[in-house]
């Protein structure tokens, strides 16, 4: 089977951001979460071992050894939880994944990066800070933009999914799993070529 559990080092951090609490489930914050839960599907095994301020769990991906993370700090400290992961397991940041929603794409669409700035994400700017470089790979998943310039922000990435919106995002969701499996295993260009669009 292509995904098991492994345990001892790792070679890759996977970044799932969200926020933790029965309140943020499914909310256009917490996609990151959702791919995580999806790997956790894939993999018959649940992310809950308490570490690194996340719930994680190792499981083996495209070949590699990779620690899967939910960062249970809140969005906006999630640079806490990846630095400690990082520190332990020695990992480069071009080996420190993370999964981000992001409201300039539309629902559903993946874009795939090798890095640069937050982009206004407040968790990618606390992991930006905590690491001291931008320079890590990402897969920003669309969640769309607010309905209108008046909505409020925060209002727009902790409401939920609903009727297509819902739809469009299970799948995006899987999708964004398989470019995380074909990142790791053949690269970022690859994974890029195949799943910006």
């Amino acid at each position: 089977m292509f995904f098991q559990k492994k345990s001892g080092g790792v070679s890759w951090l996977l970044v799932c951001l969200g926020n933790p609490g029965e309140k943020y489930e499914n909310t256009r914050h917490n996609v990151g979460f959702m791919v995580a839960d999806e790997f956790g599907e894939r993999c018959n095994a649940p992310i809950q071992k308490l570490k690194y301020k996340s719930l994680t769990n190792i499981f083996s991906i495209g070949g590699e050894s990779v620690l899967v993370m939910k960062p249970v700090t809140y969005m906006n400290l999630s640079g806490e939880a990846v630095c400690q992961a990082v520190d332990f397991y020695k990992i480069q940041p071009d080996h420190v994944l993370v999964i981000s929603d992001d409201t300039a794409l539309a629902v559903g669409r993946l874009r795939i990066r090798k890095g640069g700035s937050a982009g206004g994400h407040n968790g990618l700017k606390n992991i930006i800070q905590h690491l001291g470089t931008d320079q890590f790979p990402r897969i920003r998943v669309g969640v769309g933009e607010k309905p209108h310039p008046d909505y409020d922000m925060a209002d727009w990435v902790l409401g939920k999914f609903q009727g297509e919106d819902q739809k469009t995002i299970s799948l995006a969701v899987k999708r964004a799993a398989d470019a995380v499996e074909c990142l790791i295993q053949d690269g970022i260009d690859r994974a890029m070529n195949r799943f910006n669009g």
